[in-house]
């Protein structure tokens, strides 16, 4: 059967690294018209610190540590507490300079898929901005013990995206409440994932999550050409979604409405990926 993501036994390095990278490149078969590739990334908000005016807070990256020129990278937070603990930690300096810089700032949400976009369109461009993905570290550890439980050394990870899968590796499909709809959901956090599992234990008890990353998520949907990627759609975390909720309204993203899900009928089997 065909895997979302194929890779190997070692992983690279993990947390924090260069979107540019996931989102660089042409590639040679799309599965996915780019706009739709970036509506199934609007799902998922993320959390960059911002002025007023919606600036993202940016840092130079010396040119020897990424072999080439200074480079200006704005951190992207997947946890909307992480990324205010952050600023509350900057807030905490003592250099003048700083504390006038960040006096203003705040945690915005931006749907991911704006900045796939923002990246797509200035990916020729040499003063570009890169865009640097903080995971959401409870998540991360979560992936990481997952990973090393199966077997896997883990030197990269750079977001990780948990998938409810059954024993004979096929994905497990969930119908959305609001129009029946079915998807594979793709969860951003561990937790949520887990529980689906604990739902369909009953009926599929040798279910299991398997953990693959962001970056392999994105690069199939550009390469793949598989009709049943329709299907995948990414679920935001309900601690991100809650996060959001307690916000003031002119800080909420404009995201796609967020899938409720439930799980199929027991009697029917977790969908194997379609050729």
């Amino acid at each position: 059967m065909k895997s979302l993501v194929r890779w190997g036994t070692t992983l690279g390095l993990v947390g924090s690294t260069l979107l540019a990278i996931v989102f660089s490149g042409n590639a040679p078969v799309l599965a996915l018209p780019e706009q739709q590739i970036a509506e199934k990334l609007n799902e998922v908000p993320v959390f960059l610190l911002t002025n007023p005016q919606g600036v993202p807070l940016t840092r130079t990256l010396p040119a020897a540590q990424n072999g080439q020129k200074n480079t200006t990278v704005a951190d992207v937070f997947m946890n909307g507490q992480e990324a205010q603990a952050f600023l509350e930690e900057l807030r905490k300096q003592k250099d003048p300079k700083i504390v006038d810089m960040v006096k203003t700032l705040q945690v915005k949400p931006v749907p991911m898929g704006v900045i796939y976009k923002k990246l797509q369109e200035d990916k020729n461009k040499p003063d570009r901005v890169l865009f640097a993905l903080q995971p959401g570290q409870q998540d991360l550890q979560g992936a990481v013990t997952l990973l090393r439980q199966k077997g896997q050394e883990v030197k990269q990870l750079i977001v990780p995206v948990f998938i409810v899968q059954s024993a004979d590796k096929g994905y497990v499909s969930v119908k959305r409440r609001s129009n029946n709809q079915e998807i594979v959901p793709l969860f951003l956090s561990q937790k949520d994932a887990q529980g689906l599992l604990n739902q369909i234990k009953k009926d599929i008890p040798k279910a299991e999550i398997q953990v693959v990353d962001i970056e392999g998520v994105i690069q199939t949907l550009q390469q793949k050409n598989d009709e049943w990627l329709k299907q995948v759609t990414l679920v935001p975390s309900s601690e991100s979604l809650e996060y959001i909720s307690k916000q003031p309204r002119t800080n909420a993203p404009n995201t796609a409405a967020t899938p409720a899900i439930k799980p199929k009928p027991a009697a029917t089997t977790p969908t194997q990926p379609k050729k």
